[in-house]
């Protein structure tokens, strides 16, 4: 049986204006994300792998090609249906949080789900579940201050599921974390990966990327066509 696709890119270009000469961030990038698939993307620093996270998600636009979700493209798109598209089909998970630090634990996975049109209480009943699931359930009255990097970034990822996304994007989702942090948070999206949450990472760690299905890289704002691999059992039990 076919698989369906939770994300496509259809050479898709990136170009930003800079002092000295224009800096060519993608140079016509092809990828297909599967539905239930875990991916990594990884590369040198200014390959173009966080650019291509900030087109799949929709905050930015590319200067040609076509990106979809769910078999609804999303270039072209205006900045509300954009919004719009991000609350239905898009979780984001960031290097450092952005976390609202003056609301509560809960108040932070709710808000997301009441903009995007959910009743309040029925936000609060998926927001506690999710907190319970991620092992956070009697955090939920605190504020994110007193929280551990890794309670933080899994809070981070509460949220980031709060609408019950087509694709979980995160970038370098453990980089702000120490090993211990780190390694909570990959086996939290081994888990969810299990549970046929779609993922696409973005990492410059081969023992993180070595959770994924499949690793991607790229370089000079392409995909290394001939570089894309499924992680060995040696680096999977490194990431372990």
């Amino acid at each position: 049986m076919d698989q369906q696709l939770a994300c496509t890119a259809r050479g898709v270009r990136k170009t930003f204006e800079a002092e000295l000469a224009p800096v060519r961030a993608l140079r016509g990038v092809d990828l297909d994300i599967e539905s239930g698939e875990f991916v990594a993307i990884m590369g040198p620093s200014g390959c173009g792998k966080s650019t291509l996270l900030n087109l799949i998600a929709g905050l930015d636009m590319p200067d040609e090609g076509e990106i979809a979700i769910a078999d609804e493209t999303i270039t072209g798109k205006s900045e509300d249906d954009l919004a719009r598209m991000r609350r239905r089909h898009i979780g984001i998970v960031f290097q450092f949080f952005n976390l609202l630090e003056g609301m509560t634990v809960l108040e932070n996975v709710v808000l997301p789900a009441v903009i995007a049109g959910s009743k309040r209480k029925a936000a609060e009943t998926r927001a506690r579940d999710m907190l319970d699931l991620l092992g956070l359930g009697d955090k939920s009255r605190e504020l994110p201050g007193v929280l551990s990097g890794g309670q933080r970034q899994r809070l981070a990822i509460a949220r980031a599921l709060a609408n019950e996304p087509t694709l979980l994007l995160a970038d370098e989702p453990t980089g702000a974390l120490d090993s211990e942090g780190g390694h909570e948070v990959l086996e939290l999206f081994k888990r969810l990966h299990a549970d046929g949450q779609t993922i696409l990472m973005v990492t410059h760690n081969d023992e993180v990327a070595a959770a994924a299905d499949r690793i991607v890289r790229m370089r000079d704002g392409r995909i290394d066509t001939g570089a894309d691999e499924l992680p060995t059992s040696s680096s999977s039990a490194a990431a372990r």
